[in-house]
């Protein structure tokens, strides 16, 4: 709340200040963003297009089409999975170097056991590469690395690595990148449901629990997080593939034609400028939407509708 100060000057909210000095970390995010390319490129004009108080706190992206990737090259699917690697480690660059507060990557879903044995064994090969090589990178970018699924059934040298990296950048403050691994929307909703209960009956408190929508949302492997502004899917498909089902309720879905190792920086920038054209509402109407006109004359339309 707005006051004064001991000498009758008048001192800003807190919420005021917190705003100011959001806004001021967000200008020079993009200022040091748009001084990493060169005037004149294409990614130069997507950029500055860009309004950095309007970006999205949380961007999630199904990574989908390395095997349609390998497939027009006349390729193994296992070589666009090596070709998807690229894409990732830009795509967590540049959304940190945006100040981007959340990035969570689609990466393994629990349907994918159902590939073939040495595909899946490819698939865990290249995260350890990724893990040990990414790692320096992530800590000089105070880049903090999370995973988010069912990661007791992953083959263990994949689940110690993967907690080693998890543990290493766990002080860092910077860009959160959340990796869905062993993950599933429909899983997650399961063990939350599961840990409520598990819980209420070691309190024993089983006989009274009601669930309602936030003692869900406080057991979602997300919990810590904020749901998801904007939905990336590359390769063109229009479905969710059982990917936070619970968190993107509201969020703006974007789908791009892009295959995801061909997915860059332009492609990135793209869906953000198309999020930012979207009226976000979350179900109400806009507050700068007039309805003085639209309640007068309600009583009028009520009635030539005949409802009463």
């Amino acid at each position: 709340m707005a006051g004064t100060s001991g000498l009758g000057i008048p001192t800003a909210s807190t919420a005021t200040v917190e705003l100011s000095i959001r806004v001021t970390i967000e200008n020079y995010s993009m200022k040091a963003f748009l001084e990493a390319l060169a005037p004149g490129d294409a990614d130069w004009a997507l950029a500055g297009a860009l309004d950095p108080a309007r970006l999205p706190e949380h961007i999630a992206i199904i990574m989908d089409g390395n095997g349609r990737w390998a497939k027009r090259r006349s390729l193994p699917r296992v070589a666009g999975h090596k070709a998807g690697i690229g894409p990732v480690r830009s795509t967590v660059e540049n959304c940190a170097r945006l100040g981007i507060k959340v990035l969570t990557l689609y990466a393994f879903s629990v349907e994918n056991w159902k590939r073939p044995r040495a595909e899946v064994e490819t698939l865990w090969r290249l995260l350890r590469f990724y893990l040990r090589r990414e790692l320096p990178e992530l800590m000089k970018n105070d880049i903090r690395l999370e995973a988010i699924g069912r990661l007791d059934e992953l083959p263990t040298p994949v689940r110690n690595e993967l907690q080693a990296a998890v543990e290493a950048t766990s002080l860092n403050r910077g860009l959160l990148v959340n990796l869905a691994i062993n993950y599933g929307g429909r899983a997650e909703l399961v063990d939350a449901v599961n840990a409520i209960l598990e819980t209420a009956q070691r309190d024993g408190t089983i006989s009274a629990l009601r669930l309602d929508e936030q003692m869900i949302s406080q057991n979602l492997y997300t919990s810590r997080t904020p749901d998801p502004d904007l939905l990336i899917r590359t390769s063109g498909e229009m479905r969710i593939s059982n990917f936070l089902l619970w968190q993107i309720a509201y969020s703006e879905l974007y789908i791009t034609d892009t295959l995801w190792p061909d997915f860059g920086r332009s492609d990135l920038l793209k869906a953000i400028l198309d999020f930012q054209k979207r009226d976000r509402r979350f179900g109400g109407l806009n507050p700068a939407t007039p309805s003085s006109a639209g309640e007068a004359g309600e009583p009028q339309l009520i009635e030539a509708l005949g409802v009463s």
